[in-house]
């Protein structure tokens, strides 16, 4: 008995070794395309002047265009996903990746069409401003991009 249960608490801890951080709560705004979930570790306050969220996209889920006036860094903690300047080609992101944003860049950030994404968003230097939300990325930019992002970031 005892060694069943010793199996089925190893299963559970392997589950939640999956799932670094809670998934949060699906995104209901029209900042994003597809389904999202957000789960916020660190409101942006005085003290800490950073807010820190851990986001889950599922396949082709992504941000719209959108700038951080303070800069963001993002840490991909697990899939497969793009990150895009505006007038710059996409870069592929996957676990283990650092992106560090500067501040006023436009840009968009999302999972791969066939995979997943997962990656805290860490929105720096609060005080100077909140997140500025613009257009969708279009399904034409969307594809394009992570065409070109997938073959020539190899």
């Amino acid at each position: 008995m005892s060694g069943c249960g010793h199996a089925s608490s190893e299963a559970g801890k392997e589950k939640e070794a999956e799932a670094l951080f809670p998934k949060g709560d699906q995104v209901t705004n029209n900042n994003f395309t597809g389904t999202t979930w957000v789960h916020m570790f660190v409101n942006s306050d005085t003290i800490f002047n950073t807010s820190m969220g851990n986001v889950t996209f599922e396949p082709k889920a992504r941000t719209n265009w959108h700038k951080h006036p303070g800069g963001q860094v993002l840490l991909v903690t697990g899939g497969m996903g793009f990150y895009q300047e505006k007038g710059m080609q996409a870069r592929r992101i996957q676990e283990g990746d650092v992106v560090k944003i500067p501040p006023y860049a436009e840009h968009w950030h999302g999972a791969a069409p066939e995979s997943g994404l997962t990656h805290l968003a860490i929105s720096v230097n609060t005080d100077e401003g909140s997140v500025v939300w613009l257009q969708p990325v279009t399904e034409e930019e969307y594809y394009q991009s992570t065409k070109q992002g997938a073959t020539d970031n190899l």
